[in-house]
């Protein structure tokens, strides 16, 4: 974790070829009646590191907390940047860690309003930096969800359903193994049931979560585990791994 370190102890793992950093790219948003507003901040936490860990030698920049949540809005608590507030801060984070030494900084959101935002940005992140250092970004939305989905499908394939991209069975089991303290299982509940697709995922962006879920959950949060939610992040972790080319 590169913000618990000393400038001499990042000096030492650049010298000793540690030159891969991974960032997590967050929000502070509303995530339905039982689980708090930091879930994607704490989540990309979480994620960065898994993914660190399987990148040799790997470190872990802070996590980007706040990103674009306006599609949240309708939900008090919410905090939101605009699209090129984002890209500033994310510019700004690659080109810090590329004067450094960092030759590969790869971005992973931990948040859906975030996926498109970082493709848009990729190549002003790229032209950045210099030629000797790459930029990489997880930004396949549609293909993180079936990460989830595969997860659940292999341990609780009865469940399957309740996966539903925010809030859910995925998303509130893995809360259950990162801020167990914070999540109201009690308050657990289902809410708007159906495939995230393409046609979905448009409709939330242009109309706003709460036009389709007025309890800001998609899926169904009842009936999670901290198996499950191991289960989702390691998947998660893997996935995009692989998408990166490792």
């Amino acid at each position: 974790m590169l913000e618990e370190m000393t400038w001499p102890e990042v000096g030492r793992a650049l010298e000793q070829g540690r030159t891969t950093v991974v960032v997590a790219v967050g929000a502070v948003e509303q995530h339905g009646p039982h689980l708090p507003l930091l879930v994607d901040a704490a989540r990309g936490d979480r994620l960065a590191l898994e993914v660190a860990k399987r990148i040799r030698g790997a470190l872990v920049a802070p996590t980007i907390r706040v990103g674009c949540s306006e599609h949240h809005m309708g939900f008090p608590g919410t905090i939101t940047v605009r699209p090129h507030t984002l890209e500033a801060v994310c510019v700004d984070y690659a080109v810090s860690l590329a004067r450094h030494g960092f030759t590969r900084i790869c971005f992973v959101p931990s948040h859906g309003g975030n996926f498109q935002p970082l493709a848009d940005m990729l190549p002003d992140l790229r032209a950045a930096v210099a030629p000797s250092c790459r930029v990489d970004a997880y930004t396949d939305l549609l293909g993180f969800m079936e990460l989830w989905q595969a997860a659940v499908r292999r341990l609780a394939p009865d469940m399957i359903e309740r996966v539903g991209g925010h809030a859910d069975l995925a998303e509130t089991s893995e809360m259950l193994c990162i801020r167990p303290d914070l999540v109201r299982q009690d308050r657990a509940e289902v809410g708007h049931v159906q495939p995230f697709d393409e046609e979905l995922k448009d409709r939330i962006f242009r109309e706003g979560f709460r036009t389709v879920t007025p309890n800001g959950i998609l899926g169904d949060a009842r009936g999670a585990t901290r198996e499950i939610g191991e289960a989702c992040i390691a998947s998660a972790a893997d996935g995009i791994v692989t998408a990166l080319g490792g």
